[in-house]
């Protein structure tokens, strides 16, 4: 069995169910990849807003003028 241009370059044709599943799959990574991506995010300006509330003191209350 050798192998010949044919089968490397023209690949077998999907049904539209092989298609739309391969898409879904796909999609399904992306947004996963994007999910994943955001909730570092979310944790890491977290820890920095934590980090930053924690080293500026706090203001005196102002006593109220009468």
């Amino acid at each position: 069995m050798t192998a010949t241009k044919g089968e490397f370059f023209t690949p077998a044709k999907m049904s539209a169910l092989e298609k739309a599943s391969r898409t879904h799959a796909v999609a399904k990574n992306i947004v996963a990849d994007e999910i994943a991506a955001r909730e570092k995010k979310t944790e890491r300006l977290r820890a920095l807003r934590l980090a930053k509330a924690s080293l500026t003191p706090e203001a005196p209350a102002r006593k109220k003028k009468r």
